[in-house]
């Protein structure tokens, strides 16, 4: 995915009193970021205005310089969202997942465990998590190993409070998406769970275009029984027709898995298939 890589060197509107500062000096990125707090709470309200979420997210930052820590965690507050700093990758692993949106600030120059080494972990096991990367003092073939490492974005320090505040907008929008697809996958798993193992073979083929009667003999079952196991997989299913279903197979992977039992049973001579009536 494409993202914006801010450069120190480029004017930031409404502070052209800092275009001076060093973006490699710590102090002076900090002085930055307690500037025009008010232009930023009001773009923070605006986001708010527009989130569809109920929880509130969660904004990770890991910075080890005490006074960005603060600045930040004044300002994503002050956008309605709760934040969480930490000193080090160490402390934020130590951190469990959280339920509700979240997306991380990540400075990329950490004393030890390093931001880039930090993102390759959290890749292994976070994969949900949007990563915002930050650093003063950046590189091209840094720029390029975090971005394809799936940071969403790479600012350089100093910048302005509606920048980051429009990257963690878009980082807890794609967070949100994610956990509202992992919810929906939750409850798909839980229909097919209920499903009885004969019910899970009439929608394996059912899904696969075998017509009832067909599905019955691959089964060794009747027609009508079939069409009563069929009502009963769309019922627990829950869904509303035929491309519904397949729908909901192809995404649990069923017709992928079942198909080849299909194939087998339609190779497997008649006088050995099952005869049981359901």
């Amino acid at each position: 995915m494409a993202a914006d890589i801010q450069s120190s060197s480029q004017p930031l509107k409404g502070h052209d009193a800092m275009s001076t500062l060093s973006a490699t000096t710590d102090d002076a990125a900090a002085k930055f970021w307690q500037s025009d707090r008010r232009s930023a709470t009001a773009l923070a309200s605006e986001f708010n205005s527009t989130s569809t979420s109920h929880v509130t997210p969660t904004v990770f930052v890991v910075d080890d310089d005490v006074s960005v820590r603060e600045s930040l965690d004044q300002l994503i507050r002050c956008a309605g969202w709760q934040p969480e700093t930490f000193e080090s990758a160490q402390e934020f692993l130590a951190r469990p997942r959280p339920i509700a949106p979240y997306c991380l600030v990540l400075d990329v120059a950490l004393p030890g465990l390093n931001g880039l080494d930090l993102q390759k972990r959290i890749a292994v096991d976070r994969t949900d998590m949007p990563i915002i990367c930050t650093t003063g003092h950046a590189d091209v073939p840094m720029t390029v190993q975090a971005m394809k490492a799936g940071a969403v974005d790479f600012l350089m320090k100093p910048f302005n409070d509606d920048v980051l505040l429009s990257a963690i907008q878009h980082a807890i929008e794609r967070s949100q998406a994610a956990l509202g697809h992992e919810a929906q996958m939750n409850a798909l798993r839980e229909c097919y769970a209920s499903l009885s193992r004969r019910e899970r073979e009439v929608m394996a083929l059912v899904v696969a275009g075998l017509l009832n009667k067909q599905v019955g003999s691959e089964l060794g079952i009747s027609e009508i029984t079939v069409k009563a196991h069929r009502g009963s997989v769309m019922r627990k299913m829950k869904a509303a027709s035929l491309p519904d279903l397949v729908n909901m197979a192809a995404r649990l992977g069923v017709s992928d898995a079942q198909d080849g039992q299909s194939s087998a049973a339609r190779s497997t001579p008649a006088r050995i298939r099952p005869t049981t009536p359901c």
